[in-house]
């Protein structure tokens, strides 16, 4: 194995969120979030597809900081075992309350160093990392020293992205982090739910231990393309240790 890579897995964390509407429908929002809701979904309503402003706050505030939540975090380290064998542990947190679910995220980063830290996550510097930030702003939760990226040069911030990494420059279009998996031969973490239903495990469903199974296998998903990327071979399945 790569002795820099060994180095380097010291202080690099990988991670997904999960995220949805921050209230269960578009008739529990204030009447002033649903009058700026509505401007909004005037440049998300697509043509010839005449959805209401509550159809399209279901499907799609999640993605939206101002108008979502984080309901999960998962988060995956590689680490070597007794046997000397690379090996990964995923883990999650996650909360009814947004922002004790953030204060756990911060006491986890916080216990790396700062200036060492690498955080990696697919659209992680498009979403991800943002959203985080975001809602820790939203909740008066100062961020970790880490996640202060403001006035920093490009290449002071540590943090990489794998979708950026895939484009090579190039800004045409997004990868999803499924395609991936697929081209590089990974197995899909899509078999039990997919993203597009988060919002109605969790408010409807009420599942939030199936959202928390399906995080931990994207940042499994998310560790193995990394490592392909890094001409790295993928972690053994049997040195994946997941949550019981």
């Amino acid at each position: 194995m790569n002795a820099e890579f060994r180095r380097r897995a010291q202080n690099l964390l990988l991670l997904d969120i999960e995220t949805v509407a921050s209230v269960p429908g578009y008739d529990h929002l204030s009447e002033r979030m649903q009058q700026l809701w509505s401007k909004k979904a005037l440049r998300l309503r697509k043509d010839n597809y005449p959805q209401t402003d509550a159809e399209i706050f279901y499907d799609q505030a999640g993605i939206f900081a101002e108008f979502g939540r984080i309901v999960c975090i998962g988060f995956g380290a590689f680490y070597w075992n007794a046997q000397d064998e690379m090996s990964f542990k995923v883990r999650t947190f996650a909360d009814e309350d947004e922002a004790t679910l953030l204060r756990r995220f911060k006491d986890l980063v916080e216990k790396y160093p700062a200036d060492k830290l690498v955080l990696c996550a697919h659209n992680g510097k498009e979403f991800d990392f943002p959203y985080i930030c975001r809602r820790m702003l939203i909740h008066g939760i100062e961020l970790p020293r880490a996640l202060q990226l403001s006035g920093k040069k490009p290449w002071e911030i540590l943090h990489q992205d794998t979708m950026e990494l895939w484009k090579f420059g190039d800004f045409k279009g997004a990868t999803s982090l499924d395609l991936l998996a697929a081209v590089f031969d990974v197995a899909s973490s899509k078999d039990e739910m997919s993203g597009d239903q988060v919002t109605r495990v969790f408010y409807e469903d009420k599942d939030v231990p199936k959202i928390c199974r399906y995080c931990c296998e994207d940042v499994v998903v998310l560790a193995q393309l990394y490592l392909r990327m890094n001409y790295l071979p993928l972690v053994a399945e049997k040195n994946i240790d997941r949550p019981a």
